[in-house]
């Protein structure tokens, strides 16, 4: 039990443990996201949970921003969001032309498109989907004699 005691007191004398930012759950990522993306006004927000279908997160949300210029703020207002939020954000990707902005924050992965390059691409079909079950017998038609 004094181990313990002493192991807590000694981790908070490390100075690097004091200034780690702490990491939030990727449920409150989630919530951050969909708070985030509904202040911006950004459009058919939906989220999907792929945490048994990648390894990448544990949730995507697909939402729609109106023009290049909308889908620009709403991405500029999402990562200032979570980084105040205390949520890493690790990289985002597409800012240049904004037709698609893709926000990786570690758990959750957000695209905001543009109506048509969402419509063109349809991440939420391919996302949502269910894997065809795998069947394990064969049928063999019968030959047919002639």
């Amino acid at each position: 039990m004094t181990t313990a005691i002493q192991t807590e007191a000694a981790a908070d004398r490390v100075p690097h443990r004091t200034a780690v930012r702490r990491q939030i759950a990727a449920n409150d990522v989630l919530k951050a996201v969909l708070e985030s993306l509904d202040d911006s006004k950004a459009e058919d927000i939906i989220s999907i949970d792929i945490a048994g279908k990648s390894a990448l997160a544990d949730h995507m949300v697909v939402a729609t921003g109106r023009s290049q210029r909308h889908v620009g703020a709403i991405a500029d207002h999402l990562s200032r969001d979570l980084a105040e939020a205390g949520c890493r954000v690790g990289s985002v990707e597409g800012m240049p032309h904004c037709d698609w902005v893709l926000i990786d924050a570690g758990d959750v992965i957000v695209h905001v498109f543009r109506p048509e390059v969402r419509t063109f691409y349809n991440l939420e079909k391919m996302w949502s989907a269910d894997p065809p079950k795998a069947t394990t017998q064969r049928t063999v038609p019968e030959a047919v004699e002639v």
